[in-house]
């Protein structure tokens, strides 16, 4: 399994391994210090974090606080090398669409999580709390009991705590799952 996430505009003042660095709701929602040990080995060997400034960087990788914006034809190659190839049966794609850009994760095995809310009914986008449920998914997936292999092990995981809808995808595009919060 292959989790790509975007990095947090809120960063800490200090340098440190990515995950204390970044702060944002996503970071937070995630909540890495309440994972076991074990939790945590399998969250840096499958978190991938797309950086602005350092590519792909794993949670435990030490970084530096920054201020940058993506440029992503000058980072498409540095991540392509860190991910082309990637031997993983699923890819959880749960990065904002800005950082989608910068690398296309093979469609056949990949799964967007896309974040909604029900009002009257009605699916409706959502925005700020699309990162903090993004960040809670991610905790879900890496306490839970068995690594998710396909879409519908994913969208097992994710009903325990979010409503779901599973949409698969085709050639083109990847599988989506629609989060509702």
């Amino acid at each position: 399994m292959l989790i790509l996430l975007p990095p947090s505009e809120m960063k800490s003042e200090l340098p440190g391994p990515a995950i204390e660095v970044y702060t944002g709701v996503l970071y937070a929602a995630l909540r890495w210090n309440a994972l076991t040990k074990a939790q945590q080995k399998l969250g840096q060997s499958c978190l991938a974090i797309i950086s602005a400034k350092y590519g792909v960087v794993r949670p435990l990788d030490p970084i530096e606080p920054y201020k940058e914006k993506i440029d992503n034809k000058k980072m498409a190659a540095q991540v392509a090398q860190a991910l082309d190839g990637a031997e993983s049966e699923l890819i959880i794609d749960c990065r904002s669409s800005t950082y989608q850009t910068v690398w296309q994760s093979p469609v056949a095995i990949t799964v967007e999580i896309k974040v909604f809310t029900k009002v009257n009914g009605l699916k409706k986008v959502i925005t700020h709390m699309s990162k903090k449920t993004r960040g809670e998914v991610m905790h879900e997936i890496l306490k839970a009991a068995e690594i998710p292999k396909t879409p519908q092990e994913l969208q097992t995981i994710v009903l325990q705590k979010f409503e779901s809808k599973l949409i698969e995808g085709s050639k083109t595009t990847p599988w989506v799952l629609e989060v509702y919060c």
